[in-house]
């Protein structure tokens, strides 16, 4: 929120309403940080490009953007492609930015441009102006066949008896390949990233979803997790037993090892200067302590904490691809595509993932092409 506030404090009038209307329609604090950073490249562009008389992004005029040609728009994509990206190493000094990244630029910004072009009002009811150039760019978009998606996402999951096999080895075998100065930080939070690990692979959660969690969300007794799904909704989430051990490993040492609750000195307490920052460190379920300051484990921490322990197991992974092994592991125990729904908080039906996790799971091809 603060990041999101610093970056509201740059943008043009427009772009604060937009923010406010989209929190309105739920919309996720995440999705929104990242669409404000990209309005942030897009104008920081249009007054690079002299599209606009204003100096800075804030007195950027809804002219500017109402007036903005097709040519101008294909432009800042040309900009994007080729653009080198700010950044020191000679590792990265040559690197551009990836479709991806492009595709997310100009999908948050048909996102405003239809927000002025329809949502807004001005004094007399109106939108701000008509004329939305987004709806000219087109992107083309790779695509694969299912067989396909499902072989690049079968080398990445952890599937039967690799489950375990994965948490045995982050317990019992990483330890021997690091260096003292790691294992020391791996002693610190070996029951943590247990739980967290065990915890993706036995609910099949988002990483925001694992972030977010707090203390009271965790029901060991049920197996049960409460989490906030896309859109702000509340959901509980069954745990499969494997990860009941590990996360109660990680209760018993928690208070202490992250120095929360009554084990805070005074002084420690004092380093802790806001008080929802205090509070939101005393509820969060995953917590991180640096400098003797306890703070709620953030997202880029556990993406970090996952690549870490999967690369040197032998293929990196991100918390993503956790949440795919336990749908897979789970279609395949079930093929229920509703109860896989609910599990993975679905909305609606979400065919072509259930086709993908049945291609997974499907070895008939290759057992007709052996018997060939």
């Amino acid at each position: 929120m603060e990041y999101i506030q610093s970056y509201l404090e740059e943008m043009p009038f427009y772009v604060n309403e937009y923010y406010r209307s989209k929190v309105v329609q739920g919309r996720s604090q995440k999705t929104l940080y990242e669409y404000l950073k990209e309005y942030k490249r897009f104008f920081s562009w249009l007054i690079e490009a002299d599209l606009t008389s204003a100096d800075t992004i804030k007195d950027i005029q809804l002219d500017t953007l109402a007036n903005l040609s097709k040519k101008d728009m294909e432009s800042f994509i040309v900009y994007l492609r080729e653009r080198n990206l700010l950044n020191n190493s000679a590792q990265a000094k040559n690197k551009t930015l990836s479709e991806k990244t492009i595709s997310r630029t100009l999908i948050s910004l048909s996102s405003l441009f239809n927000y002025l072009t329809i949502e807004s009002e001005d004094e007399h009811g109106q939108p701000y102006f008509d004329r939305n150039v987004m709806k000219k760019i087109k992107l083309s978009k790779k695509t694969q066949t299912l067989q396909a998606r499902a072989a690049s996402m079968k080398s990445q999951l952890f599937l039967g008896d690799q489950t375990q096999a994965f948490i045995d080895f982050i317990e019992f075998e990483y330890p021997k390949k690091i260096s003292n100065r790691a294992l020391a930080s791996y002693n610190i939070n070996k029951e943590r990233d247990l739980a967290i690990i065990s915890l993706f692979l036995a609910t099949g959660i988002r990483l925001s979803e694992a972030t977010n969690t707090n203390l009271t969300d965790l029901n060991l007794n049920d197996l049960t997790v409460n989490v906030v799904r896309k859109g702000g909704e509340n959901d509980t989430v069954s745990i499969a037993p494997l990860a009941k051990r590990y996360l109660k490993e990680y209760l018993e040492i928690r208070e202490k090892r992250y120095k929360v609750g009554k084990s805070l000195s005074k002084e420690e307490k004092a380093n802790i200067k806001d008080s929802k920052e205090r509070l939101d460190t005393e509820r969060a379920l995953f917590l991180s302590i640096q400098s003797g300051v306890p703070r709620r484990l953030g997202s880029a921490a556990i993406e970090r904490t996952v690549s870490k322990y999967s690369e040197c197991f032998g293929i990196r992974v991100t918390p993503h691809k956790l949440r795919h092994t336990l749908a897979t592991r789970l279609y395949g125990a079930t093929k229920d595509p509703v109860l896989l729904a609910h599990q993975l908080g679905h909305r609606g039906g979400n065919t072509q993932s259930v086709t993908t996790y049945a291609h997974i799971l499907n070895d008939d091809t290759q057992r007709a092409l052996h018997d060939l």
